[in-house]
């Protein structure tokens, strides 16, 4: 099918990354959020990300100005209806997100795809809840939208194959690149990378490591570019632990388990660099270990 329209759901940090996206590889864009201000400023957020694509001479003045007037702002969750595909970018939570598309279901035409942006959560649980789940994905974004290349497309049990197809060519005109993943908790980059954080969270709460030893220790024993714990406070440690409880839950496997001192940082409210607290302390100049 072709797919002219594009309705998101939730105007975050996901939410403004994927519009952002969109808009520049020509899609007409409905973004929506409960709050007018979360739009207002996830719009001013595009503009300055877009600019800053503009300085380093990725697009030009013109395209800047062109993907803006693709994007419009909608607190009414029923105008999305009339779009060609759903990408729900809400909070990781599933009754916000089963609230969501019940909300929305009966307002949709007959061909729309519905999509979720969740990075964990069952895609054959969220399509039932529809009116379609022949015609529901996930469609898992890396964070930071504009600059990850990766797209996991999530296939639910009944997912047909015109939906996939249609999901995989608006992933190839993003000009980005698609893993196909089955449906089981946290599908593939979750499935790998939380474990890994949340045995970094271990490390630390055994005393085998100081924040910074350990964050030192993969960055330069490894090469990677963010150590565990850093890279923890950049997903936010909410999420993080969100994602390891449906591991937990769903693979009924003990080495799932959070971390206890996962747990109480996100119960301390201490979720990382969104709340200005979490592994580090991000209120000073530069960023300082809290443990």
């Amino acid at each position: 099918m072709d797919i002219a329209k594009v309705g998101i759901v939730g105007a975050g940090q996901m939410g403004n990354g994927i519009a952002h996206v969109c808009a520049l590889a020509g899609y007409d864009v409905l973004l929506n959020d409960i709050s007018d201000d979360a739009l207002r400023a996830a719009i001013a957020l595009i503009d300055k990300n877009l600019e800053r694509q503009v300085q380093r001479g990725k697009i030009g003045a013109d395209e800047k100005a062109t993907a803006l007037g693709r994007i419009r702002g909608t607190s009414d969750l029923t105008e999305l209806g009339q779009t060609d595909l759903v990408i729900e970018a809400a909070t990781e939570r599933e009754t916000v997100k089963i609230a969501i598309f019940e909300d929305l279901v009966p307002h949709l035409q007959p061909h729309t795809i519905l999509t979720s942006n969740t990075s964990s959560i069952s895609i054959t649980r969220l399509a039932s809840r529809t009116d379609r789940p022949e015609k529901f994905m996930g469609f898992h974004f890396m964070n930071p939208v504009p600059v990850m290349q990766l797209v996991e497309l999530i296939r639910g049990i009944a997912t047909d194959e015109p939906t996939y197809q249609a999901c995989l060519a608006v992933v190839e005109r993003l000009g980005k690149t698609a893993a196909s993943a089955e449906d089981f908790p946290a599908f593939i980059v979750n499935r790998i990378l939380m474990p890994m954080i949340n045995e970094a969270v271990y490390t630390l709460y055994e005393g085998v490591g100081s924040v910074s030893s350990i964050d030192s220790a993969m960055k330069l024993g490894t090469n990677h570019p963010m150590g565990p714990l850093e890279l923890a406070d950049f997903i936010g440690l909410d999420t993080c632990l969100a994602i390891m409880n449906v591991l937990h839950e769903g693979l009924a496997d003990t080495k799932y388990r959070p971390c206890p001192l996962l747990t109480k940082y996100v119960e301390a409210g201490w979720l990382g660099r969104k709340t200005k607290r979490g592994f580090y302390d991000y209120r000073g100049e530069a960023p300082v270990p809290t443990r």
